[in-house]
């Protein structure tokens, strides 16, 4: 079903009017980021129908809980160069993230073959021109590519993103992980290996839909 179908236009409004309901007045380039996630949300019921991209497809709940909740903390990463979004999925927290900071280049590392390919036409129909997506797993970018921030939302327990970053939290890396309300035994996890942990951002998502909490790692 082509984009001109009158379903998916109306989905496409709805996704709009949420996310001018949810986003913050002042979010930069925040017309273009409406734009742009309503279309991504759209792709994203479309391509649902035959691949699992997510379980979330209510226009309020996907605007709060992909879009808004991707958003929340962008100024953390403001000022970085390149950002790896680890375990994108089907583009979050880094094609939104993307959009509100142009100037920040985005590597969105997705390991699921079909959901790269997903991401990737994501980018392509959008006109993101500083994200690409690696149909690898993080860890195998990281071997080869310096990145100022890494960023994962709603991956592995603490334990496991540690196996994963150590290497590059030793290179300078910083790494945002995007959590839920109940943080302290992770940031103690964090500490025993050593690694400094710390709560950069709470947050409470609208229409009671959940508290966040951002987790900041360095070396």
């Amino acid at each position: 079903m082509g984009r001109s179908s009158p379903v998916w236009h109306h989905e496409t409004v709805q996704f709009s009017e949420e996310l001018a309901k949810y986003l913050p007045s002042d979010l930069p380039n925040r017309d273009v980021v409406i734009e742009k996630s309503s279309r991504h949300l759209e792709m994203i019921v479309a391509a649902n129908q035959y691949m699992n991209l997510t379980r979330i497809t209510n226009p309020r709940e996907a605007a709060i809980k992909h879009v808004v909740d991707s958003l929340a903390p962008w100024r953390l990463f403001e000022g970085a160069s390149v950002v790896l979004d680890s375990g994108t999925g089907a583009g979050f927290p880094g094609l939104p993230l993307a959009l509100v900071l142009p100037q920040v280049r985005f590597v969105l590392a997705e390991s699921i073959q079909k959901k790269a390919r997903f991401v990737e036409s994501a980018i392509e129909t959008l006109h993101i021109p500083n994200a690409d997506v690696r149909p690898e797993r993080a860890e195998q970018i990281l071997k080869t590519k310096r990145t100022q921030v890494i960023t994962a939302r709603a991956m592995a327990p603490m334990h496991k993103l540690l196996d994963l970053f150590l290497p590059a939290l030793k290179k300078g890396s910083r790494v945002l992980l995007y959590k839920g309300p109940d943080v302290d035994g992770e940031i103690q996890e964090a500490e025993r290996h050593k690694v400094k942990a710390g709560i950069a951002l709470r947050y409470e998502l609208p229409e009671d839909m959940g508290s966040r909490t951002v987790i900041e790692l360095k070396n």
